[in-house]
């Protein structure tokens, strides 16, 4: 929801990894920085109302990304995708960062202004795995962002990293970083910044979506 230059260039990069995408904003004209290469679906409309999210296409996506210009519709947008339609990669923007606990609480991924980009966004909507935040030079190491799954919860970093063959460089909790220790515990809403080598990522997403072996 909303093309202006960030949702513009989000929606062209998504759909030049062979995404399927589809764009709202309530001026017909804001289509017009897509270009004539865009294959996407054009919706004029506000991307709060179930009507819309619906002509667009909303029970076929994987994920949803606001990004309008306004704080108020991109949390109702994003809440309205999360609650009504059950998706669960979720971003919205917001000119607020004193707002972003807040909505992290309840499962949407909010990215202050201040901090933006087309690539955060882009990563955060992407199944974990496709997009890594970085790549060292000679391309063996990298690091990604990756929301826990609902099957780590409880268990302590030091399992998960001995069982993914990853590490774990930083956690963010509500809006902080913080470092764990050998006895941290993985939280609800952790996001988990993993390193490992780039051969392994397979191997270590398969084992992190499978969830903990029991001893």
């Amino acid at each position: 929801m909303g093309c202006g230059r960030v949702g513009s260039t989000l929606a062209r990069s998504l759909e030049d990894r062979n995404h399927t995408v589809s764009i709202i904003d309530s001026d017909p004209d804001a289509f017009r920085r897509l270009g004539p290469a865009f294959n996407g679906d054009k919706v004029t409309g506000y991307g709060f109302e179930q009507v819309v999210l619906e002509k667009a296409g909303i029970r076929r996506a994987d994920a949803f990304a606001a990004v309008s210009s306004g704080d108020n519709s991109n949390i109702i947008a994003a809440r309205v995708a999360r609650e009504t339609f059950g998706i669960q990669q979720v971003v919205a923007r917001i000119y607020d960062p004193g707002r972003a606990e807040v909505y992290q609480r309840l499962g949407i991924t909010t990215v202050a202004t201040v901090k933006w980009t087309a690539d955060q966004v882009l990563r955060r909507i992407l199944p974990a795995g496709a997009e890594p935040d970085f790549r060292d030079p000679s391309g063996t190491i990298r690091v990604d962002q990756v929301p826990v799954p609902d099957v780590w919860i409880g268990r302590k970093t030091s399992d998960f990293q001995v069982q993914s063959g990853s590490r774990i460089a930083w956690i963010d909790r509500l809006g902080e970083g913080m470092l764990p220790t050998r006895d941290s515990v993985i939280q609800e809403g952790d996001l988990l910044h993993l390193v490992m080598r780039e051969e392994d990522a397979g191997n270590v997403f398969g084992v992190i979506n499978k969830g903990p072996e029991e001893h």
